[in-house]
This record gives structure tokens, sequence and C-alpha cells, in this order.
């Protein structure tokens, strides 16, 4: 007896989804999350920038912390932006530029991290340059201000290779034409303190670039933070390693879950042209 014919395979029907609400929320939530952080830092920076005085805001640009903050935050807003808005309306464009960026993002900062391995005298070159700039600008940003002086506080150092650095500094510089007050001085947070010390003493570096190393180290830090730095990066590798997962971590999650979407929402477009190829064919 001859087998029937099979019957061709019907197309699913037009409420089946490729597309997981899983994958799309849990992506969409994420960079929810992380644009608003983004919007955030953005405001923090702004409102810190509307702060200062324009004169000292323009001549400390490429130190200023609260620059930094706006940059990272408005390339992180135009990267969640169009991984939330892409993720909501399954649009494969806003998807595939979510995922390229944040690739692009991810082999930056891993090609950063192995060049500054590889080229560790260049790395400490240009974070001492960083520090100069730093120590030149120092009265003019109260926010960079503050941030030498946890540094220095914190690593037990003062100025970039050794406390008479802070010579570069207009108001610290120990020419004999320097007028002003604090001349051959260094910083507060340069100085020694007393765990039983209740009340700073603003003055107490007062004219310690005169002294020798010797007689400075019974007053100040006389040892650079960029030894220092370099002496806490090669005993906290692991930590660091750790801090470092954690960031590339949430960017390797995005990547997949990005590409992982829109390879759904591709085969959802296919059996919605499979549909409507046969959905007039007699034989279906």
């Amino acid at each position: 007896m001859a087998r029937r014919a099979a019957a061709p395979a019907r197309p699913l029907g037009d409420d089946f989804s490729f597309v997981s609400p899983v994958v799309k929320y849990v992506l969409f939530f994420f960079n929810l999350l992380f644009w608003v952080i983004s919007m955030v830092m953005v405001a923090v920076g702004v409102y810190a920038r509307l702060l200062k005085h324009a004169e000292a805001a323009m001549a400390c640009l490429a130190v200023d912390p609260a620059i930094l903050l706006i940059v990272v935050g408005v390339l992180t807003f135009l990267i969640t932006f169009c991984g939330c808005v892409g993720s909501l309306r399954e649009n494969i464009c806003l998807l595939q530029t979510f995922s390229v960026c944040l690739t692009a993002v991810f082999l930056l900062q891993l090609a950063a991290g192995v060049l500054g391995f590889v080229f560790s005298d260049r790395a400490r070159g240009k974070v001492s340059e960083i520090i100069n700039g730093a120590i030149v600008h120092y009265r003019d940003d109260l926010d960079l201000q503050n941030l030498i002086d946890f540094g220095q506080k914190e690593f037990s150092c003062c100025g970039g290779v050794s406390y008479k650095d802070w010579s570069q500094n207009m108001y610290f510089n120990c020419t004999a034409t320097n007028p002003s007050r604090e001349r051959c001085s260094v910083p507060f947070s340069c100085c020694l303190h007393d765990a039983n010390q209740t009340v700073v003493n603003t003055m107490c570096g007062h004219g310690m670039q005169d002294k020798g190393y010797l007689e400075a180290s019974a007053f100040i830090y006389t040892n650079g933070c960029i030894d220092k730095l370099v002496n806490w990066i090669h005993s906290n590798l692991f930590l660091l390693g750790g801090i470092t997962l954690g960031l590339a971590l949430p960017q390797l999650v995005g990547i997949i879950l990005a590409q992982l979407l829109i390879n759904q929402i591709r085969d959802q477009i296919k059996l919605q042209l499979y549909n409507q190829q046969h959905r007039a064919d007699p034989w279906y």
C-alpha cells in the first residue's frame, strides 16, 4: 500500500516569537541602570564646573576631574541610550551600535592595560607628566587640590618625584622674586601628622623646600608619590585584577546579551517573512 505523502510543515503562528522577553528586558534594565548613573555623573560634573571661576577652569582644563566626569558620563549616556532603546524597540541598528561601542571600549581598556605593562617606563613618564601638571594648577582648582591632598595623605608622599617638585607651582616656588607667603613651602597634606593632633596646622609645610632631605623628613614626607603609587600597584595586583574584572564583566555581559538579542530579532524577521510568503498559499 502506497504511503501517503507527508504534508508540508505549517508556518508557526503569528503569536510565536523567537525574541526572549528575559534577554530583552534584562538588557533593557541593565542599560537603564547605567543610563541613570551616567546622567548623575554628567550632572555632578556640570555642577562642579559651574561652581568654579571661568579663568581657573580654563587654566587647568586638562587636569580637571569634573571634565573627566563629564566626558565619561556623556560617553556612557550615549552608549547605554543605544542599548536601552535598541532592546526595548528591538532595533538591530541601535543594538549593533551599542555592541560595537562596548566592544571598542573593552578592547581599548585591554590595550591600555597591556601597553601600560609592556611600556611601563613610558607609562611612568606619562603619570609623572600628569602629576606635574596637577602640581602646577594646585591652587587653581579646588577639586584638584582636594584630590592631590587626599592622594598625598593616603600614600604618605609629597610631590611627584620628591617634595621639591612643589617648586613648579607659582605659589610654592623658591625663587627670590616670589612674593607669595607660601614661598618654598609644601601643602599641609605633605606633613607628618600626630594621631593625637585634633587641629590641623595648615602652615606646617612652611619653608620645607629650603631644608635638606634628612632635615625635612622630620616634618614632612619627602618621598614622591610616583614611587609610592608604583609600589602600591605591585603590592595590590590581585585587588586591581579584581577591580578590572568587575569593570570588564558587565561589559562582556552587555555584549553577549546584545548579540543574542540581535540574532533572535533576525530569526523573528525571517519567520515573519516566511509566514507572509506562505499565508496566501492554498496548500497551507
